[in-house]
């Protein structure tokens, strides 16, 4: 008959296993919380005074903000007004979200980072959530793909035709990739070559802001070639709307929009 195993030494088993047990899951639990390390410095509140740079990006100290769950014109984006004129919308949508937010205090909560390194947050100037003014005052639209958090705030924009509903416009995310099927919002009819118009940009001779110098090109080959400022042939370039020149803010807009640096 075979000799039972002391109850003691089963009992010991369990004490000498366990040490090794506890070590285990301290080990998986420590794995498991530097997987989130990113993410839970990620969603670290971002606060100061901001430097307006478009209708939906900001820098606040090193840091550079977009604006999420909204989409505003890119600095060099033309409207048309209520009387089919063509005006830097663009330009009036930085401006103004300057004139009514910049030099006080933001509160930026972090949600993500996008593909250009930029922090997306939503921004409280004051208490109040600054996208949701830029919207309802017609400076940006609801970004629909990314949240539906704004879209009432458009309709009342629209309703009001404020900001660029007065007149005619093309939606931020279809100027970026624009062509002649684009569809065209606001509130004024557009006349016949609108497209023409809508689908350029404000490459006049002169820069639209002192941040925006770098110059955007097509060359022979049909490849969008940008220069900086210190570039050999920046001064050559002729920034006309006809040759689909564009201004560029920074590298990464003109990288974003399909470009590349000049190899001289």
């Amino acid at each position: 008959m075979l000799a039972r195993r002391p109850k003691a030494d089963h009992n010991r088993g369990l004490y000498r296993d366990f040490p090794h047990t506890r070590t285990g899951m301290l080990r998986k639990i420590l794995i498991a919380l530097s997987l989130f390390a990113p993410s839970l410095a990620q969603a670290a509140d971002i606060t100061g005074i901001a430097k307006v740079r478009a209708g939906d990006a900001v820098v606040i100290g090193n840091t550079r903000i977009r604006l999420g769950g909204i989409d505003a014109p890119a600095v060099d984006q033309l409207c048309l007004n209520t009387k089919t004129e063509r005006w830097t919308c663009g330009v009036a949508a930085r401006d103004e979200l300057a004139k009514y937010a910049e030099g006080k205090s933001w509160a930026c909560h972090t949600r993500s980072i996008d593909r250009r390194g930029r922090t997306v947050a939503r921004c409280e100037v004051g208490g109040e959530d600054i996208q949701k003014w830029l919207v309802r005052n017609g400076w940006a639209l609801a970004y629909t793909r990314m949240s539906h958090d704004y879209e009432a705030d458009e309709k009342a924009a629209r309703e009001a035709k404020a900001g660029m509903w007065q007149g005619a416009f093309i939606a931020p995310w279809d100027w970026r990739v624009r062509n002649k099927k684009t569809t065209i919002l606001g509130a004024t009819r557009p006349p016949d070559g609108a497209h023409a118009v809508l689908l350029a940009s404000a490459s006049g001779p002169v820069a639209p802001s002192p941040d925006c110098t770098i110059k955007g090109n097509v060359n022979s080959a049909g490849e969008c070639i940008y220069h900086q400022p210190t570039s050999r042939w920046y001064t050559q370039i002729r920034m006309k709307i006809s040759k689909g020149t564009r201004w560029f803010c920074s590298v990464e807009e003109a990288e974003a929009a399909g470009c590349r640096e000049t190899k001289r």
